[in-house]
């Protein structure tokens, strides 16, 4: 299984960029999916996750701002990212929780991250 994340670029503040994640590979089933950021010296934390039946939920500093969403049919995660400030700025992550053929468990899965840059 492999999640590939795209989307990451350079944005003035008060921009807008979407991150899309694909998962490909032996997939039974995907549970939770989630977007983490990780900014320069600080630790990884989780911005968005969304349930496979849609559910959401945000980070405070991120409500009313980002919107997670998915598409089950194409195994794809997308994080709309409005009103961008520079505090945003970080490596962003992917995570899926999948069930794959053949395997009664369900495993993390992680994307390369991609980079959001918010300068003007």
């Amino acid at each position: 299984v492999q999640l590939q994340a795209s989307g990451g670029g350079l944005v003035q503040p008060g921009g807008s960029l979407r991150l899309s994640c694909a998962a490909s590979g032996n997939i039974f089933r995907i549970n939770d999916m989630g977007w983490y950021r990780q900014a320069p010296g600080k630790q990884r934390e989780s911005v968005a996750a969304i349930t496979s039946g849609g559910s959401t939920i945000y980070v405070v500093s991120v409500k009313g701002r980002f919107t997670i969403s998915r598409d089950n049919a194409k195994n794809t995660v997308y994080l709309q990212m409005n009103s961008l400030e520079p505090e945003d700025t970080a490596i962003y992550y992917c995570n899926a929780k999948i069930r794959s053929v053949g395997l009664g468990y369900v495993r993390d899965y992680w994307g390369q991250g991609t980079q959001v840059t918010v300068s003007s």
